[in-house]
């Protein structure tokens, strides 16, 4: 290469003549590169500048939009837990006044089963009381006859109404005593 060099400077002619430039051509070749990169800075990487700003303008509205339905979902995720809660509460009050309604109305029925027991055994002891009264008196008035027949049997003589009536209160008084 060395050789080259020195030998296009021994001859005199002009590097570029030496490899074959031809200042007319250059000129219309850098006249036809740059129509050629204007018309496709215009019509090709323009159109594609524009296509790829307005995605970009897209992606980003996409992201603000992403954000605010992100927030809008954590507020109504907020919003649902405090509903729960409430509910929750709300629910606790309810199984709290049930319970405290439960245990009155047992109590309340405890009371009204007892009041009825403690009636019948008061009615059972009246009814007992009075069977009891009863055998009393039929038992006084059989000791009673009793009481005649055997002294009517010992004395051997037959004895007046008034007589039997008078032993028969005799007997009576001395059983109550």
């Amino acid at each position: 290469m060395e050789n080259l060099i020195i030998l296009a400077a021994a001859e005199g002619e002009g590097l570029p003549q030496q490899f074959g430039v031809t200042w007319e051509l250059l000129l219309s070749q850098c006249i036809a590169f740059l129509v050629l990169a204007f018309a496709l800075k215009k019509f090709a990487y323009g159109p594609v500048l524009k296509v790829l700003e307005e995605r970009k303008q897209r992606i980003a509205e996409g992201i603000e939009n992403a954000d605010k339905i992100k927030a809008e979902l954590e507020d109504t995720q907020a919003q649902k837990d405090a509903i729960l809660k409430e509910a929750g509460e709300k629910r606790q009050e309810i199984i709290d006044a049930a319970k405290a309604s439960a245990a009155k109305l047992e109590r309340e029925e405890a009371e009204k089963a007892l009041k009825k027991a403690e009636d019948i055994i008061a009615k059972a002891q009246e009814a007992t009381e009075a069977s009891r009264q009863e055998m009393m008196s039929e038992l006084k008035a059989e000791i009673g006859r009793l009481v005649v027949d055997t002294t009517i049997k010992v004395s051997g003589k037959v004895l007046s109404e008034d007589d039997q009536q008078r032993l028969i209160d005799e007997t009576n008084k001395e059983l109550a005593a």
